[in-house]
């Protein structure tokens, strides 16, 4: 049966899902690799000593636990298989990649936003050495006691990892290309219609977002693969590319 669900995906989320399976399963097993690719691999903010350009893109194909990845492969196996089969597989690839790169570029500028509500409590000096002093922390998994250095921290060097901003594209697609499909959700006992469905995700994503609680969720990450799908999903509209499907 599982040989059968493999051979039956489309390439790109077969491999797509290859790919984010094996990955984790070496950082799960291989602690050394783990913490290499969390360094060198995971999203970092713009000055976090860690970050590099490269991470806008290797952040998605790493995942923080079993469960993040089995939930970010079960909505692309779910809903992917059928957009790349309806988009064509260079066009999915391109779409779940844009997605996640600017899913990436939102949750950095909320990062931003937030930060700058503590800039005024120092001076460059001390800023800078709260930030190299919080990395070193963070590579020997640290952090400052003191509550506001320590949210500081964990928004500068803390590492941000997985799918899901991608994930959040690939679910939007869906609720744009087959708005009225109906879906089943563990917690609704009566099927709702798929746009309902990608409406309901984005509100609550931005209430969660801007609420006051952290819950270490990149909630603005998935609010930005949703918005780079929308754009996208209407400029191929605008083109022509997609005639013969409804919106909302």
């Amino acid at each position: 049966m599982f040989q059968r669900l493999i051979q039956n995906m489309p390439p790109v989320v077969k491999n797509l899902t290859i790919l984010c399976t094996i990955i984790w399963l070496a950082m799960a097993f291989v602690p050394v690799l783990d913490n290499s690719l969390t360094r060198w691999c995971a999203l970092h903010y713009f000055t976090s000593p860690g970050f590099n350009l490269a991470q806008l893109f290797s952040y998605m194909f790493l995942h923080a636990s079993f469960a993040h990845l089995f939930f970010n492969m079960f909505a692309l196996v779910m809903f992917g298989g059928i957009i790349e089969r309806t988009m064509g597989s260079q066009r999915f690839l391109f779409y779940y990649i844009s997605c996640g790169l600017f899913a990436a570029l939102v949750q950095l500028g909320a990062f931003a936003v937030t930060l700058s509500t503590y800039h005024d409590m120092f001076n460059p000096e001390q800023w800078n050495e709260i930030i190299n002093k919080g990395w070193e922390l963070m590579q020997n998994n640290y952090n400052f006691a003191d509550p506001t250095l320590g949210r500081i921290n964990s928004l500068v060097n803390g590492p941000v990892v997985g799918a899901s901003g991608a994930i959040y594209g690939v679910i939007l697609a869906f609720g744009m290309l087959f708005p009225n499909q109906p879906i089943y959700l563990f917690f609704i006992p009566v099927p709702i219609k798929a746009k309902y469905m990608v409406i309901g995700y984005g509100l609550l994503e931005l209430s969660l977002g801007l609420g006051s609680v952290s819950d270490n969720v990149a909630h603005f990450a998935h609010l930005g693969g949703m918005i780079a799908g929308v754009a996208l999903i209407l400029y191929w509209k605008k083109k022509g590319v997609f005639n013969n499907h409804w919106f909302f």
